[in-house]
């Protein structure tokens, strides 16, 4: 891990490491359940036949939204066994789990057969894979006319924070909400809808939970350094966002194949 670089980047950190602290909040990146909603509004009907993919699914919150939404099965993936024990545990609590099923899997080897899917759903997770990439190799996955769903980093107006090198650390992909629907057309699919999630994505429904975990995650890893690099680094993103919040930020694009 190399310390001396002002912005400590996730990907810096031992997986098991990421894990165990996001195992512990409900959300893994920022999102509501009225804004998972406000997305499916954009989607046609889909019946008890349908199939949809959560790729990235984290504990699941989105994912519990779309089995109340959609009377069809979902395939959930996530690479962390942690995630996916999160995932069913919520799932049994909402009487939901004879239509999630859990698959560990990495979002870019994924163990499905070409045009398997209605719908393509990820929530704070394609920057992983990375936009481009994620909506291309992604979409041999899904029928024909079938919906992707992603959340993705974008300039939300033409100010740019006076400090960049976070966003080139931690954001490189981020670019115009023009240029990222142009990406999507290129890589196969026509635009059907796009909005910003409000500020209290991140501020309520996901950095204020953080707070309250970082102390037992510490507990649970003394003597190690990387767990007090870790939370100092999600603080400093906290901070970050706080102070350029009117900059960037998430927005829903929704997207058809063609």
């Amino acid at each position: 891990m190399n310390k001396d670089r002002e912005n400590v980047i996730i990907e810096d950190f031992d997986f098991t490491l990421i894990a165990d602290f996001f195992r512990r909040v409900d959300r893994q990146g920022p999102g509501g359940d009225q804004e998972t909603l406000m997305a499916t509004f954009h989607l046609p009907v889909l019946g008890a036949n349908a199939r949809i993919a959560d790729i990235g699914c984290g504990t699941g919150r989105q994912t519990a939204v779309l089995a109340e939404k959609f009377d069809c099965k979902i395939d959930a993936v996530d690479l962390f066994p942690e995630m996916l024990d999160g995932l069913m545990a919520r799932c049994i609590r909402q009487g939901i789990a004879n239509r999630v099923n859990p698959i560990k899997a990495s979002m870019d080897a994924l163990p499905f057969q070409t045009e398997t899917y209605d719908l393509i759903w990820a929530e704070g997770s394609i920057f992983v894979i990375g936009y481009e990439r994620g909506l291309t190799y992604w979409r041999q996955f899904l029928k024909p006319g079938g919906y992707i769903a992603v959340t993705e980093c974008s300039w939300l107006s033409s100010k740019r924070p006076e400090n960049m090198s976070w966003i080139a650390d931690n954001l490189p992909e981020i670019d115009t909400i023009d240029a990222k629907i142009h990406q999507m057309q290129a890589a196969g699919y026509e635009p059907v809808a796009h909005f910003t999630l409000p500020e209290r994505c991140w501020t309520d429904n996901y950095y204020a939970h953080m707070p309250q975990v970082m102390p037992n995650f510490l507990n649970d890893h003394p003597d190690c350094p990387a767990a007090r690099l870790f939370i100092d680094r999600m603080k400093r993103e906290m901070a970050y966002y706080e102070a350029n919040k009117d900059t960037f930020g998430y927005v829903f694009y929704i997207g058809r194949k063609v």
